[in-house]
Parts: structure tokens; C-alpha cells; sequence
């Protein structure tokens, strides 16, 4: 019997991810480059600080993952929370039609799942 159950804790199941993904996070930031110039083009002003904050969170999150910090669980954390906070505001501000398929699609294709590699990450980063 594992000591996390004499613990009364449920026993954590090691997940590792490859070492590739370590870069993800960086790439994402300069993906979203090009995004916030549109934004900016529009005049879409909450939406310019919404995606400068995820921007610099996700920077942080890799400066962090790259000096094998323990602070880079909370910064995945803070990472993950802006990415599903702006996939819920995209789906919810979206227009009827094609626009709110548009908002559900990039949530889950692009926003969510970058937000779970970005958790995954930190987690990692925090067991080492």
C-alpha cells in the first residue's frame, strides 16, 4: 500500500511530458503576435490587454520552465486561467452564426489545450 493512501491522499499518477513541449509556451507568445497587430488594427482595446497579459504570462511561464523554477507551477496556473478566461469571453461575446462557431472552434482547438500543456508544464517544472 502506497504511503499517499495511508495518507488518506489519492496517489498522483506520474505524467511526463516529452521535452519538446518545454518550447510551447514561447511559441505561443510569438503566434499571438500577429493577432494582437489585428486587434490593434480594430481598435479592440480589451481584447489588446487580455491577449498582452497572456502574452507576457506565457514569456514568464517559459523564463521560468528554462531555470527549472518552482514558481513556473504557479505561473502554468496563471497561464491556464487566462487562456480559459479568454476562450469563455471569445464564445461569449461572439455574434450568432458563424462567429460563435468560430469563438467554440479556436476554444478548443488552440486555447484549451494550450492551457492544459501550460498546467502539465508547470506541474512538471514543480516536481523536479
Amino acid at each position: 500500500m502506497s504511503t499517499a493512501v495511508l495518507a488518506g491522499r489519492p496517489a498522483s499518477i506520474p505524467f511526463v511530458l516529452p521535452a519538446r513541449f518545454e518550447r510551447v509556451p514561447v511559441m505561443a507568445a510569438v503566434a499571438l503576435l500577429p493577432w494582437l497587430g489585428v486587434l490593434a488594427v480594430c481598435h479592440e482595446t480589451p481584447w489588446v490587454v487580455l491577449d498582452l497579459l497572456e502574452f507576457s504570462a506565457l514569456l514568464s511561464l517559459d523564463a521560468l520552465l528554462r531555470r527549472r523554477s518552482a514558481a513556473a507551477r504557479w505561473a502554468g496556473g496563471a497561464v491556464a486561467l487566462l487562456l480559459a478566461g479568454d476562450a469563455l469571453a471569445d464564445i461569449a461575446c461572439a455574434g450568432p452564426g458563424h462567429a460563435v462557431l468560430a469563438a467554440t472552434v479556436m476554444a478548443l482547438c488552440v486555447e484549451l489545450p494550450l492551457s492544459a500543456v501550460c498546467l502539465l508544464l508547470g506541474r512538471a517544472a514543480a516536481s523536479r
